[in-house]
């Protein structure tokens, strides 16, 4: 769907075989601001339409010939993006009209004899219309400038944290540490973390260090010549290779056996590979990110990781936080999940339903983000209707709801002033994604007023949309 564009909504296409009326409508919108082009049949409307773009048709009902229905079915059948908007007029019919009309596509309907402040009223009805559409869309994109890097989102302190951090250190060389659990988005920190880079342009080469078999992992990593052990009937490049002037992202790094350890080292220390069986070795110019799920400072303690390359791996340390103390970020996921999979689905799903994102709340997520965008995926597949009832999701989630919220206190700042607006803005998106978007019903469950709500919703920055289509 093309973008809004208030300035179309000025021309106007009027369709009337009686020459007065298209004379009256033809000043009147003048007068008014408009620019209006006057058909005296649908024929020609549609001719017009086929070689100009107009933001408005004013079509007569009843016109010999091709009628103003026919003609809007066949504006409705027309590849324009966007469509114009369509408002039909006659002096037969009544409200039984009217109805019709919008039922088969119409903005709206009036009647003949008609006012000329009515049909101006109308006009800049949409014209406001295109205008609040456009505005909503340029607020989303701020929006998601504040909670969006790459493909990471985060509203909350400790994310906004972890983007200013990555934003300074990508264009550094320098080797990075990603810590956290699993499915707290490492590898897409990494990503980030390159394409920011000024090697953005050259490879990324990830490895599951844990993935692979040990008496296979020089190999992978450094390569090997033909004949240096069985099977090795060709040479063969590292995968540091295959990142040389990229970046490569080590994850579970924690996993390494000790003997290659020693060997990585080298690596990070020369900035050279030697293949397996090789006598000689190449230099390489590769960024390394690390990450692990792992608490590298334990297994340094207990003998199963050098010191030496922990330090060396550590030079930057950016820690993700677990899902369960990003309590914020939870509502801005589930949005950003759902327009995901609205896109890949062909879907029109606008949110959950209380109880459901009671739960989702609720639950403390042990697979952090991944296992909340699959509990999203799993839902919006299982689910039909517009909003994701409790029922579509995992068992775990779902007993979750009544529960006490997931939400934990960041005991780091303690300040009131600074943490209840917060937690008040968290509380007015939350309402907004439940009613999608409806603000009116979103005031009852924040049970203020709707003044109060617009006066908040302004003052935190705040763009919930409604997602229903206009």
């Amino acid at each position: 769907m093309a973008a809004p564009d208030p300035s179309r909504i000025k021309r106007v296409l009027v369709v009337d075989d009686e020459e007065n009326i298209r004379h009256l409508l033809l000043v009147v919108l003048k007068k008014a601001g408009f620019e209006p082009t006057a058909a005296p049949g649908a024929r020609e409307a549609l001719d017009l339409l086929a070689s100009e773009q107009f933001g408005v048709v004013i079509s007569d009902v009843r016109m010999p010939g091709m009628d103003g229905q026919a003609l809007l079915t066949a504006i409705r059948g027309l590849p324009l993006d966007p469509a114009p908007y369509v408002l039909m007029m006659s002096a037969y019919g009544g409200a039984d009209m009217a109805l019709e009309c919008v039922k088969a596509g119409a903005y709206d309907y009036f009647n003949k004899p008609f006012r000329a402040d009515e049909v101006v009223l109308l006009l800049n009805k949409i014209l406001e219309r295109e205008e609040l559409r456009e505005e909503n869309l340029k607020l989303r994109a701020a929006l998601d400038g504040r909670v969006r890097f790459d493909d990471i989102v985060g509203r909350g302190e400790a994310m906004q944290k972890i983007f200013d951090t990555v934003r300074k250190i990508a264009r550094y060389k320098t080797t990075v540490l990603l810590t956290g659990e699993s499915g707290t988005g490492k590898e897409l920190l990494a990503r980030a973390i390159h394409r920011h880079s000024d090697r953005g342009d050259g490879p990324l080469v990830p490895v599951n260090c844990g993935a692979i078999p040990e008496n296979l992992l020089e190999s992978e990593l450094l390569g090997h010549v033909k004949g240096s052990f069985t099977g090795a009937t060709r040479d063969k490049r590292g995968l540091f290779a295959e990142a040389d002037k990229g970046t490569i992202f080590l994850d579970e790094v924690g996993e390494l056996p000790l003997p290659l350890q020693v060997k990585l080292l080298r690596v990070l220390e020369d900035e050279v590979v030697r293949p397996v069986g090789s006598t000689t070795s190449r230099q390489v110019d590769v960024r390394v990110i690390a990450a692990t799920s792992r608490d590298l400072d334990r297994r340094v303690e207990e003998g199963r990781f050098r010191e030496d390359l922990f330090y060396r791996l550590n030079v930057m340390h950016v820690r993700i936080p677990p899902l369960r103390d990003r309590g914020e970020d939870v509502t801005v996921l589930v949005d950003h999940f759902l327009r995901r999979f609205n896109e890949r689905f062909a879907r029109t799903v606008s949110g959950l339903e209380p109880d459901a994102m009671s739960a989702v709340l609720s639950y403390r997520w042990p697979g952090n983000v991944r296992e909340l965008e699959n509990a999203i995926e799993r839902a919006m597949i299982l689910s039909d209707g517009d909003r994701l009832p409790l029922d579509v999701f995992p068992p775990t989630v779902r007993d979750a709801h009544g529960r006490p919220s997931a939400r934990t206190i960041d005991t780091e700042d303690l300040s009131i002033k600074r943490r209840v607006p917060v937690l008040e803005a968290e509380l007015i998106r939350a309402a907004l994604m439940q009613t999608a978007g409806n603000r009116t019903h979103a005031c009852k469950l924040l049970e203020i007023s709707h003044r109060a709500l617009l006066y908040k919703m302004k003052d935190y920055g705040i763009d919930v949309p409604s997602r229903r289509t206009p």
